[in-house]
């Protein structure tokens, strides 16, 4: 089985691109991309390449937990 590259948000790098995405969040290429082109979904584009900055990651997934309470 393969080792996780990514073992807690200090590991992830400043900006991740669409791979670390998938290997963050343990989804697949497709879903990554899926997840990029939604609305409210924090992208950086530059050029053809798409980045999500780090902390802004970190944010959405907070945002976006159900918490049941």
């Amino acid at each position: 089985m393969k080792e996780a590259k990514f073992k807690n948000y200090d590991d992830l790098p400043l900006m991740l691109s669409v791979p670390d995405l998938t290997e963050a969040l343990g989804i697949s290429r497709a879903g990554a991309y899926e997840l990029v082109k939604s609305d409210g979904f924090p992208t950086l584009h530059i050029g053809n390449r798409i980045l999500i900055p780090k902390e802004e990651l970190i944010a959405w997934i907070r945002e976006n937990t159900n918490r049941a309470g």
